[in-house]
């Protein structure tokens, strides 16, 4: 569903001057120390497609996590800022939630179609990487492994997928049924998924917000320009080139 990565990297030039190196591959300047090439590692579709799914979502976990605490008649500062209920908040971020994905998947069918293989690739070697991913983590020297994502990315699309197919799709139930034992089990299956997508979303911030030592400036893959640093792709995707 996210619309697919480049691999164009981009040197320094003594000038300062940045110059475009061939596709997937780092410039002269590159994995060397103060003036380092580096990397794209996101195109300019994928990091607006990511933006536009986290700011959404933030919204409706913001708003959810407001209306289960108990405070549907007690306006968020959402709500406020929106002249809107925040039940009618959600409502309506949970539909523009689904036009983002929708939109990332048909408008960027080949990117999804990447993105689905190389999640559910199996490779030799990705037990060894999950299991030295704690040390990693911390330390920085990670396993070797295949593909554009590492086995640890791919389990957490997959459950990322899953949270979201399964929050849209009892959203929309929600929406739609009035009453009945249908809607009591989407209510639960709802709850449910917002609760792992809400654990998801934690950790994914917690892993791009540098607080492991061994993930620090991989924000920058999907903020500004998407780039970053050569010897920091070359340590986290050994392989994608």
């Amino acid at each position: 569903m996210t619309p697919r990565s480049t691999a164009a990297a981009t040197t320094t030039d003594p000038s300062g001057a940045g110059r475009d190196a061939a596709p997937g591959t780092p410039g002269p300047g590159a994995g060397t120390d103060g003036d380092e090439g580096t990397v794209v590692r996101n195109n300019a579709a994928t990091r607006w497609f990511h933006a536009a799914t986290f700011a959404v979502t933030a919204v409706l976990l913001a708003t959810g996590w407001w209306l289960r605490a108990g405070h549907e008649g007690r306006p968020s500062v959402i709500a406020r800022l929106l002249e809107a209920p925040d039940t009618e908040v959600h409502r309506r971020a949970g539909w523009l939630l689904v036009v983002v994905l929708a939109a990332g998947v048909t408008l960027g069918i080949r990117a999804a179609w990447t993105f689905a293989r190389e999640t559910l690739r199996v490779d030799r070697g990705d037990a060894r990487w999950l299991l030295r991913w704690p040390a990693g983590a911390l330390t920085g020297r990670f396993a070797r492994h295949e593909g554009h994502f590492d086995p640890g990315q791919r389990l957490a699309n997959v459950a990322f997928v899953g949270a979201f197919a399964t929050v849209v799709v009892s959203g929309v139930a929600l929406t739609t049924l009035s009453g009945g034992p249908t809607f009591a089990t989407m209510v639960r299956v709802h709850r449910g998924a917002t609760y792992l997508l809400t654990a998801l979303v934690i950790g994914h911030l917690v892993v791009v917000s540098g607080l492991l030592p061994g993930y620090r400036g991989v924000w920058r893959a999907m903020v500004g320009r998407g780039r970053v640093r050569a010897r920091i792709a070359r340590r986290l995707w050994p392989s994608d080139r």
